[in-house]
């Protein structure tokens, strides 16, 4: 496997409890509609409406959708020894490496993407040999579609630095002690942190996706000498909690999604200008897949499961999910649909729209990013050092 070896054992370890209560009372809320497909997804999987409806009118199928957990190792657990397969006939994943794990288990199937017409216009990038081709297959074969992606990177109050920032060096400047902040989730940060502290040649890294225990360490120590120095003001958790610190000005500087720098800029007005910045060393980069689940296709689910695959390769969705929310689109063509639909996308909203998609293609083309990777192999020295920090 090319992101993770798959571990039955630390699957297992301390999620017991979770199959067993799942595997008792199912997920409260399933629909179990007759031929709708059973989609286990999370809520910002879908465009055109706040529920699933245009999402189904695209597809032209039934969705009956279930609010996915947030956590990796819960997921792969219910789908590999709970009650998942029987539950859904789709899924999205958690973050890279799912589709290595539940592949291997034999709890996804391989897809035909012949049966996906809008598959022709996916980006390069995923075709066999492209920078993201790893992220979809399992084995040398196809086993998800990509449905959103992105860098992840920094935002900014433009209008109280008055410049902007192309370095995560900004983080740890002097002049904005108390006013940093960091997300409070040890896969970004950890990973965006090695790639600025390995391109600046502070310290020597290999791989930022997967690094040594002493690369962790190294990372992890250079953070906690700037904490007990009181340069972060806080390590936010959570959509709303990293919005609020940056609309009441508590942060003039933050890691964070870009979703989180939308909004934030959309509420605060004219009091601030909250922007969100490429920097030179690189990103994080990762992107949300949906898959087949082996009971979707033994319930011979596999026509709807390839029509909503359709949708997310389709112009229509990648132009909404990224004047939504700022995720990046996976299929060529976006910018000239934008373009050619002004009624819902009018002159403001498309400088707006393709502004994004400018600056996003700039951060994904660094050559210093570096994949999401959920399940490095030292996992364990990630959650030691993380506790490490938190409590210094």
């Amino acid at each position: 496997m090319k992101q993770w070896e798959f571990n039955r054992r630390y699957v297992l370890q301390g999620v017991a409890a979770i199959a067993a209560a799942a595997a008792a009372g199912g997920i409260p809320g399933l629909s179990r509609a007759a031929g709708d497909l059973k989609l286990w997804a999370a809520g910002i999987h879908k465009v055109g409406a706040k529920d699933w409806s245009a999402m189904s009118s695209q597809a032209g199928i039934g969705i009956a959708y279930t609010t996915k957990s947030a956590r990796a190792d819960e997921a792969i657990q219910k789908m590999v020894v709970g009650d998942g397969n029987k539950l859904f006939d789709a899924m999205t994943d958690n973050g890279g490496g799912m589709e290595n794990a539940l592949g291997s288990q034999k709890a996804i199937v391989p897809l035909d993407t012949t049966k996906i017409p809008n598959w022709k216009n996916i980006l390069p990038s995923y075709n066999d040999g492209g920078l993201a081709a790893h992220s979809i297959r399992y084995d040398g074969k196809v086993y998800a579609t990509p449905m959103i992606s992105n860098a992840d990177s920094m935002a900014y109050d433009y209008k109280k630095l008055g410049f902007h920032p192309t370095s995560w060096e900004v983080l740890f400047d002097s002049q904005f002690k108390g006013r940093a902040a960091l997300q409070n989730d040890f896969g970004p940060t950890l990973t965006n942190m090695a790639i600025y502290l390995k391109e600046s040649g502070k310290i020597e890294i290999g791989n930022p996706s997967d690094m040594t225990p002493n690369e962790v360490k190294a990372v992890c120590q250079y953070l906690i000498d700037y904490k007990k120095k009181g340069q972060f003001r806080t390590f936010w958790d959570g959509f709303q909690n990293g919005v609020g610190i940056l609309t009441s000005g508590e942060v003039l500087v933050s890691s964070c999604w870009e979703p989180i720098q939308i909004v934030a800029n959309r509420k605060t007005g004219d009091k601030a200008d909250i922007r969100y910045g490429s920097m030179k060393e690189g990103h994080q980069a990762w992107n949300n897949i949906v898959m087949l689940t082996k009971g979707g296709h033994e319930r011979g689910m596999d026509a709807a499961y390839y029509a909503l695959a359709n949708v997310y390769l389709s112009p229509w969705f990648g132009a909404r999910t990224l004047a939504g929310l700022g995720f990046g689109a996976q299929m060529v063509g976006v910018d000239d649909y934008i373009k050619s639909h002004p009624k819902d996308f009018p002159a403001a909203k498309q400088a707006e729209v393709l502004d994004i998609l400018t600056r996003k293609n700039e951060r994904l083309a660094n050559k210093g990013n570096a994949w999401q990777n959920v399940f490095p192999k030292h996992l364990r020295a990630y959650q030691d050092w993380w506790a490490r920090l938190q409590a210094a």
